[in-house]
């Protein structure tokens, strides 16, 4: 039987200011990257959100940032290595507590924003997020982009890594996204984006936007929760996928839960 992880950011709302519905997501998602409170969530977030999240059974991800609320890590920075696997080791523990605190762990580690796009060209900012994982646990599996610098060093270090696609994200017909600036980088068709998902899973291929065929490869496809419309574009790729006999479940599983 075909089968596929599909991950969602959560965890990203701040005091009074509330962004998605983590509850909703949490019911159609496998995985859930949630935020360790550098480009988005404060404490009490995350602690609810890592709740939640053991309560459906999915599993929890540190989703690492760069250090910039005001940008929403969205945002280019040109970190001093050292500094930035401090940062992200910071964020590992702070999550790492509030998920054992709600009775499950972290499984797993994928960049956010800026940071995911720079980790995946940049060396040396690829080379400090690996060196933060490892002095974290080393058990821990990566997810990232398909070819990207941030994995490769990942697999030479010894760690688990784990491909990732996009359900409403436009692709050129290199296999890249397009920016989010560009026209049509976001698709906001519900049973558009599940069509495609079930092609990406079944097929490994998606429709760029030249209308050419790009192969993709992917243990996981990310449904951002943030976007308009993300709980029923959520609900419609879930639904797709079980009716056609694809199993959802998470690539790295939380305490208890096995893969298959």
């Amino acid at each position: 039987m075909p089968r596929v992880d599909l991950n969602a950011d959560l965890g990203e709302s701040f005091g009074v200011w509330r962004l998605g519905d983590d509850a909703a997501m949490l019911a159609l998602v496998s995985s859930a990257n949630v935020a360790c409170g550098f480009h988005a969530g404060d404490p009490l977030t995350l602690r609810r959100t890592c709740e939640l999240a053991a309560e459906h059974g999915v599993a929890v991800g540190a989703q690492v940032s760069y250090r910039d609320l005001a940008g929403f890590g969205r945002r280019f920075l040109d970190a001093d290595p050292d500094e930035l696997a401090a940062d992200v080791l910071y964020q590992l523990g702070a999550l790492r507590a509030m998920a054992r605190a709600a009775g499950t762990d972290v499984t797993y580690v994928k960049p956010h924003g800026a940071l995911y796009h720079a980790v995946a060209e940049h060396p040396a900012q690829a080379a400090a997020l690996v060196e933060a994982v490892l002095a974290h646990d080393a058990g821990l599996a990566v997810l990232g982009a398909p070819g990207s610098r941030w994995l490769a060093l990942a697999a030479e270090a010894g760690l688990r890594t784990c491909t990732e696609a996009f359900a409403d994200r436009s692709y050129t017909p290199e296999g890249r996204l397009v920016p989010r600036g560009q026209p049509g980088a976001l698709l906001e068709d519900a049973e558009q984006v599940a069509a495609r998902v079930l092609r990406l899973v079944t097929e490994g291929v998606v429709e760029a936007v030249d209308g050419t065929e790009v192969a993709v490869r992917a243990d996981s496809v990310c449904l951002h929760g943030d976007t308009p419309g993300a709980v029923a574009m959520g609900r419609a790729v879930r639904a797709r996928l079980e009716i056609a006999g694809v199993s959802v479940v998470p690539f790295a599983p939380p305490p208890g839960r096995s893969a298959s």
